[in-house]
């Protein structure tokens, strides 16, 4: 019961993070064809799922369902980005929607990598 607490009290928290990033991110960087900001909590968010896979592999505790269920969960919008790609090709913007996916896929890898490899 105390691992479904930490889930939702995380999900709630990276949700809101995500919100308020992503936000001002694609206010900062203004590429109305670009999703960016749901690019950079993508990258951000693989960069602390690598982080904390790697120290909870070593440091075993119910802490990870809070961190890395619930709040990369909730921070994390693969579900997000998807609908950003799919907006894109209705909207014909083609080299954006292969730019963006490559992009992301590449980058979010690599942080992940990252992440995983400083710990």
């Amino acid at each position: 019961m105390k691992n479904l607490l930490y889930i939702f009290l995380g999900g709630g928290f990276g949700s809101v993070l995500r919100f308020v990033i992503s936000n001002y991110t694609q206010k900062l960087w203004s590429i109305n064809t670009f999703p960016m900001g749901t690019f950079v909590v993508n990258m951000t968010g693989c960069f602390l799922i690598g982080l904390l896979t790697a120290y909870f592999l070593k440091i075993d505790n119910s802490l990870k369902y809070l961190f890395i269920t619930g709040v990369c969960g909730g921070y994390t919008t693969f579900s997000t980005f998807s609908a950003d790609n799919f907006s894109l090709c209705q909207n014909g913007n083609y080299f954006f929607l292969i730019l963006y996916a490559f992009l992301s896929l590449v980058v979010w890898l690599l942080m992940v990598f990252l992440g995983f490899n400083l710990v």
